[in-house]
């Protein structure tokens, strides 16, 4: 999107809202966020752009005006939901159903510790910018289809639009030297949802208590782990010396090809354990490599978030 057009959106914004609006502390952040576009908005919304033609819709049944579909009465339904026009031409009664219409809030968390910002190549991008764009995208399709967002972890309230957007993208797109990897514990409302974004290296089981905290309020989620191709495949061979990120620790092997296969069963070993947490709480969970195209992962997202299954079994797709 141009800087103008983003300019004009916010002027008009302004001159609905008329002198209500005035200078309170929404257009000031409104004119702050307008400033500038995130590039990585800009590439969220163009994969956004890519994936809706091809995905189904997160449409429900339920109260709402919009007509929907008409389907075969079942024994249960009301007499009242009847359509009697549309039963009148064959000899079978359909009932008008209309799509639910409530928009509920989804809270989406992008991990920015400092050992997201790792890439082992120059052409891949970092599990930090993979993961932002990725989330960046899934909140513009949820905008799209009217949902509220917000920030798990953040201080502003759920929105809608296009300021919910840029909020979003002020709040993963902000360096901050002291992000945690930890898994905000705010509550969330009863029976929202929430979508996690992280390379999730951490303990399983810590990563299960702060899942649980959520899934006890009836919160449902998502997990997607975002990790580099070198975490993946551990490519190294001969004397390899690892240096931690978080933690002042280093780790030299002699011949790093040796350990690679006790590495990948570590792996395997920690997203099975991952996969039987988010199993637990009625969550899902699929992972990501930041070498592979990023309209899949938004694709499980969307998935996850319709109540879809997800591609591939027990939610084991890699994108």
């Amino acid at each position: 999107m141009a800087r103008g057009s983003a300019d004009r959106e916010t002027a008009a914004l302004a001159g609905r809202e008329g002198s209500t609006y005035g200078r309170t502390p929404q257009r000031r952040e409104a004119e702050e966020l307008a400033d500038a576009l995130p590039s990585l908005l800009v590439e969220a919304e163009r994969i956004a752009a890519t994936v809706a033609p091809g995905m189904h819709g997160r449409r429900r049944t339920g109260p709402g005006e919009t007509f929907w579909q008409f389907r075969r009465y079942e024994q249960g339904d009301s007499a009242h939901l009847v359509d009697w026009r549309q039963s009148a031409r064959s000899d079978r009664l359909y009932v008008r159903e209309h799509e639910w219409e409530a928009a509920e809030t989804v809270w989406l968390w992008c991990d920015r510790s400092a050992s997201m910002d790792f890439t082992s190549h120059k052409r891949t991008p970092s599990k930090l910018d993979r993961a932002t764009v990725i989330a960046l995208a899934t909140a513009t399709l949820l905008v799209r289809a009217g949902e509220r967002i917000a920030g798990l972890g953040a201080p502003l309230p759920p929105a809608s639009g296009r300021i919910a957007l840029r909020r979003m993208a002020s709040l993963f797109g902000t360096p901050d030297a002291q992000a945690s990897s930890d898994i905000p514990a705010d509550a969330l409302p009863r029976f929202s949802r929430a979508v996690l974004v992280s390379d999730f290296l951490s303990d399983p089981d810590e990563i299960a208590s702060s899942i649980q905290s959520h899934a006890t309020s009836g919160v449902r989620g998502h997990l997607l782990q975002v990790l580099d191709p070198a975490e993946e495949d551990l490519p190294y061979s001969g004397r390899t010396e690892f240096e931690g990120i978080e933690e002042n620790r280093k780790l030299t092997f002699g011949r790093a090809e040796s350990v690679r296969g006790a590495y990948h069963r570590k792996l395997t070993s920690h997203r099975d354990a991952l996969r039987a947490v988010t199993r637990r709480f009625g969550w899902t969970f699929t992972t990501h490599r930041t070498d592979r195209p990023p309209q899949t992962a938004v694709l499980a997202l969307h998935a996850a978030l319709s109540g879809a299954p997800l591609p591939g079994a027990s939610g084991k797709m890699e994108g």
